[in-house]
């Protein structure tokens, strides 16, 4: 019951704010009152909660929150073979799960594509799925090997003035990547991969002049490559692999207002078969509940600054 309710009834103050309808839990009985549809979308509401709360996963205010939305929204059905849905379990034992409709249809288009893009604001679990399916793929051996990359938006003279191997030099750039395959892995495993070569972080410039067949391949904070290394990452491409390439294109740090290499295959990828294109919302971002609300304020901020531009104030 403290599972569904939340610690302090957090979750129930949500659910009651809500719904039109009385609800009271005592024991482990929970009592709706209410008008027959109201009460049933409920009903289906907390029935959705408990199931995701028994597979193992703590439920958070993102879940209830979201979960009222699909419901709300008439999409019961969408949220359930969503939660049913187990990408992989990780290396503590909890399930990794899709948790918005963006996601999963992100899940289904890694799954059913040879090429992936994934673009949208910071949250959405882009990366995190992405590193969570190439483990699931790995594991069913339809993968021979996992590789994983990002540009070095500073790998010139900055890089040159910290200590240490080139590794050592932009270890820093891969960190994210590491914490994901941490998550699914564990240290332990995840570093005898890297030692066997089963596992390969790299910065992108690493990839030039190879083809790169029976790989999982994830590129990283791909808004910050140029249209140039953006090709070249792209026919890499080899028989047997899958390649999922994320970035927000909102946060482009390219020096000398370069053009995105992440905006440009957008716009020309978008019709070859094999290739799928998912844009995240805000509403797909599955942290703190504030990150969507700074989100949203930074996106209110942009427009009004670009009308006032455009107005000449």
């Amino acid at each position: 019951m403290v599972g569904i309710c939340g610690r302090n009834d957090e979750f129930l103050r949500i659910i009651r704010s809500a719904f039109d309808c009385t609800l009271v839990a005592r024991g482990n009985t929970i009592t709706i009152t209410g008008a027959e549809e109201e009460a049933s979308k409920l009903q289906l509401l907390l029935q959705e909660l408990l199931f995701l709360y028994r597979q193992g996963l703590p439920l958070t205010t993102h879940d209830v929150r979201y979960s009222i939305f699909m419901v709300k929204s008439g999409q019961p059905e969408n949220l359930h073979r969503m939660y049913a849905d187990t990408i992989i379990v990780n290396n503590r034992g909890r399930q990794v799960k899709a948790k918005t409709l963006g996601q999963w249809q992100y899940v289904e288009t890694i799954r059913k594509n040879y090429i992936t893009l994934g673009i949208g604001p910071a949250g959405t679990g882009k990366t995190y799925l992405a590193v969570a399916l190439a483990v699931a793929t790995l594991k069913k051996k339809e993968v021979e090997r996992i590789i994983l990359t990002r540009p070095a938006v500073e790998a010139g003279e900055k890089l040159g003035f910290l200590p240490g191997d080139m590794q050592d030099k932009v270890d820093p750039y891969l960190r994210p990547l590491y914490d994901g395959l941490y998550d699914m892995l564990g240290a332990e495993t995840f570093q005898k991969y890297v030692t066997k070569g089963t596992i390969e972080v790299a910065p992108l410039a690493y990839m030039r002049g190879r083809t790169l067949n029976d790989a999982f391949i994830i590129l990283d904070e791909a808004q910050n490559t140029t249209p140039e290394q953006m090709k070249m990452f792209l026919t890499r491409f080899g028989f047997g692999s899958k390649m999922v390439i994320t970035g927000d294109i909102t946060q482009i740090d390219l020096p000398g207002g370069k053009t995105s290499g992440l905006k440009d295959a957008a716009k020309i990828l978008s019709n070859v078969p094999g290739i799928g294109i998912i844009k995240f919302s805000q509403q797909d971002v599955v942290r703190h509940e504030i990150v969507g609300s700074i989100i949203n304020a930074y996106e209110v901020f942009e427009k009004g600054q670009k009308h006032d531009n455009q107005s000449g104030k």
